[in-house]
């Protein structure tokens, strides 16, 4: 069994795809209310 060491791993890879995961969820949610107001305010 290796010994594991705390700390030592490198996490770029899951700290960029955490990063992405982030920005497309708000930018996601930024879309979906801007598509709400337009529907409330056409009163679709």
């Amino acid at each position: 069994m290796s010994d594991h060491k705390h700390g030592e791993m490198d996490i770029k890879v899951q700290e960029d795809t955490f990063s992405g995961f982030i920005k497309w969820m708000t930018r996601s949610t930024i879309v979906i209310i801007a598509v709400l107001i337009f529907m409330a305010i056409v009163g679709a």
